[in-house]
């Protein structure tokens, strides 16, 4: 006689095992493998071509089972910046290191980073979404934010702890970000626009200056809308932003940007000349031999938009103008000029410079192209950082703005043998 459990109901009883597809289309991916290896081994030849048609399908199956589980709305991609430019002392302090490592295009910048500058250095950085900073000396910003969601909108968050930035934000899509935040002030910059930021915390001073474009600058409740050469000022303990119009400096129109300028034994004054603006009463023209004018070789106010300077040796030189209105208020530094100053006679030759087609990546161009061996490039005032041992060089531009840009490479020996081409890019 059978004894049931006193706990157990009479009847029929049915156990089953969850069986999940993703787990039914690696069982029959395993198959497919073991069939076609046993092919393989049957009819090598006869297998060969088959194999390699089934190999790009099978790694698109296995990418499509590893990806079977739900999609999370929102996904989030973190990204990572790239220095484009570099000079004197930059440090950089990964988000998971506790010590400083020296600056190099090759480190990526990650999210939680932090750069410093130094007195005499200078950085510029480009994030995933196009936007750039120049990073001035004594400085030091942490990122924030650098990423992008599955409907790759971007968000680009920059906190400038000290010191003193220049941002300049591309085309991106709708939806995206691109912030600086400075001493609690949140500043979101719309599309094709430039603006500086300084923060110095121990003068408890903080501005906020948008050159072109739009940006809303966000502080304890407070917004503030600025249009170009409009910003705003505030105190740790102001309860308000103050607003203000600053004005607009000149645009550097002689000596170009990069361009050599022959002298003979007797050299004669070099002109400079700027764009006039129609409120200045008056203009400062600063010389130096170096791009953060720690030192200057000439500071002169003028009342026209034209100077000639004499005194100049051989040598490369950096030049800039302010405009300022009859209260003596000065307007923000223009954009720098670099020139070289190169003496002419019988060892001033053109070098080899040949420069292969541009490609086009977005809004930024890689270039590839050849000079002679020993010689410095530059491309728009930046040094190509590495030049090879044949005299090749590799080279991607900052990302240029929408529209018609013009882009100069100058290669310089060091016996004065110089050569310069220009081409034009259209950036839709």
């Amino acid at each position: 006689m059978a004894l049931v459990s006193p706990n157990r109901k009479p009847g029929i009883h049915i156990a089953w095992k969850t069986v999940t597809y993703r787990s039914v289309a690696l069982l029959v991916l395993l198959g497919l493998v073991v069939f076609f290896l046993g092919l393989r081994l049957t009819f090598p030849q006869f297998t060969e071509s088959g194999l390699k048609a089934a190999n790009g399908l099978g790694m698109r199956a296995l990418e499509a089972v590893a990806g079977a589980g739900p999609a999370k709305a929102g996904f989030v991609n973190s990204q990572q910046a790239h220095f484009t430019a570099l000079d004197g002392t930059v440090r950089v302090k990964k988000s998971n290191a506790s010590s400083w490592v020296k600056a190099d295009y090759s480190v990526p910048l990650d999210k939680g980073d932090v750069v410093q500058t130094s007195s005499e250095g200078m950085a510029k950085i480009v994030f995933n979404d196009g936007t750039n900073y120049t990073v001035k000396q004594d400085s030091l910003i942490v990122i924030e934010e650098n990423s992008t969601n599955d409907q790759q909108q971007t968000s680009v968050a920059v906190a400038v702890s000290t010191g003193t930035v220049d941002l300049a934000t591309a085309t991106y899509v709708q939806g995206s970000k691109s912030q600086v935040i400075v001493a609690g002030a949140t500043a979101s910059l719309a599309p094709e626009s430039a603006a500086m930021v300084h923060n110095d915390p121990k003068a408890d001073q903080h501005e906020i200056l948008v050159k072109k474009g739009t940006g809303e600058i966000e502080r304890n409740g407070e917004t503030v809308r600025l249009a170009d050469w409009e910003k705003v000022n505030f105190h740790d303990q102001s309860a308000h932003m103050e607003k203000g119009k600053d004005i607009g400096p000149p645009t550097p129109i002689s000596p170009a940007n990069m361009m050599p300028l022959f002298v003979s034994q007797d050299p004669k004054p070099i002109e400079f000349s700027w764009t006039p603006m129609a409120n200045a009463k008056g203009y400062r023209l600063r010389i130096s031999k170096n791009p953060y004018f720690s030192s200057t070789i000439v500071d002169r106010t003028v009342k026209t938009a034209d100077v000639m300077v004499s005194g100049l040796g051989q040598g490369a030189y950096y030049w800039l103008v302010l405009s300022h209105d009859a209260a003596g208020k000065e307007s923000v530094e223009s954009e720098k000029n670099r020139f070289t100053i190169i003496p002419k006679g019988q060892d001033t030759e053109v070098i080899t410079l040949d420069i292969d087609p541009f490609i086009q990546h977005g809004h930024v161009i890689e270039m590839t192209g050849k000079t002679e061996v020993g010689a410095r490039v530059m491309v728009n005032g930046h040094e190509v950082p590495v030049v090879g041992t044949d005299g090749g060089f590799h080279y991607f531009t900052p990302p240029l703005p929408a529209g018609e840009s013009a882009i100069t490479v100058t290669a310089q020996n060091a016996k004065g043998g110089v050569n310069t081409l220009q081409k034009k890019v259209v950036i839709q």
